[in-house]
């Protein structure tokens, strides 16, 4: 039977106020899961789960991953997502990652090899619509298989101005909804390959070391890693490269390098695993006597996240994450 999984990392400006970030996650699955409505599949007991909450104070950013048939997925989302601009006020929002939006980055992703990545674009576009519409003054802008274009989060990131800071929000530029506003700014829904978040923290607060660590990691630069997007920030009193790392069409990547490079969705895809990033971090640091204090990933790898998503629905598991 077909599984048709797909997750969403929803990225919410707020990590400071643990039961704001417990309801937008509740939020997200009881509108879907029974008695709402019945489970899809004959052997699942619910429709969607919240797999982890990842919270981080210092950046006062949560990512909460969540699963869903891709039939449900998007009313999943929209439910959080409105949750969270009534809960969360950007004007009062401090913290040392960059943001636009009260809620940052909606990205939905395939985690089933028979998730079909363009339906989940047009979910993307049709919710963002929804939401625009149902809650005056939001605004966002679109990537990935929700694009016409089909930009990807870093291209569109860029021009949307989301890497400047101060942020100068009546001169941002939407695709959708309202004028961008210091209230509930400007968030980013798109669809793309499974893309995950892999931080490694030096032992060390030089951010100048981890600006130029971060540099080489990115895929765009030459001898970089493939799908790997990198910056760097202080962190706890240390120096944190993080990174997102984006799954690849298998077709697209070099053979070179496919030989360091995790095969994923059947064989249609493949992405840099966090121990190559690991490595690379060490190498770079080591040279100048300092040492990697650890290696996290933020969510989970495809594979574990369709697993873990199976062993929810099937055993009635809505808050996976605790």
């Amino acid at each position: 039977m077909s599984r048709q999984l797909a997750a969403c990392l929803l990225n919410v400006s707020e990590a400071r106020n643990l039961g704001v970030v417990e309801r937008i996650a509740k939020a997200a699955v009881s509108i879907v899961n029974p008695p709402n409505i019945k489970p899809i599949h004959p052997d699942w007991k619910i429709n969607a789960s919240v797999l982890n909450i990842f919270e981080d104070y210092d950046y006062n950013r949560s990512v909460i991953t969540i699963a869903a048939h891709e039939d449900h997925i998007g009313m999943c989302i929209e439910s959080a997502c409105k949750m969270a601009y009534n809960l969360i006020d950007l004007i009062d929002h401090s913290g040392i990652h960059p943001r636009l939006g009260a809620v940052d980055l909606v990205p939905l992703h395939p985690i089933s090899v028979d998730t079909d990545l363009q339906k989940l674009g047009t979910i993307a576009k049709s919710l963002s619509e929804r939401i625009t519409q149902d809650i005056e003054g939001t605004s966002i802008f679109l990537f990935g298989a929700a694009d016409s274009e089909f930009r990807g989060l870093v291209q569109r990131r860029k021009q949307v101005q989301w890497f400047k800071r101060p942020v100068d929000y009546p001169n941002l530029v939407q695709d959708l909804g309202a004028k961008p506003s210091s209230r509930y700014g400007l968030t980013g829904v798109g669809a793309a390959p499974y893309m995950m978040n892999v931080n490694v923290t030096i032992n060390s607060q030089d951010i100048a070391l981890g600006k130029r660590i971060a540099y080489s990691l990115r895929a765009t630069t030459p001898g970089g890693l493939p799908g790997v997007a990198a910056m760097a920030f202080p962190h706890e009193g240390q120096v944190e490269v993080a990174c997102n790392v984006d799954l690849l069409p298998i077709e697209d990547v070099k053979k070179t390098q496919v030989n360091q490079l995790k095969i994923s969705l059947g064989g249609k895809y493949c992405y840099t695993p966090a121990s190559v990033i690991t490595e690379r971090v060490t190498e770079i640091a080591g040279q100048v006597d300092v040492n990697v204090d650890g290696t996290s990933l933020v969510g989970f790898t495809p594979e574990d996240a369709e697993a873990l998503a199976l062993q929810a629905l099937r055993h009635n598991i809505p808050d996976m994450w605790r």
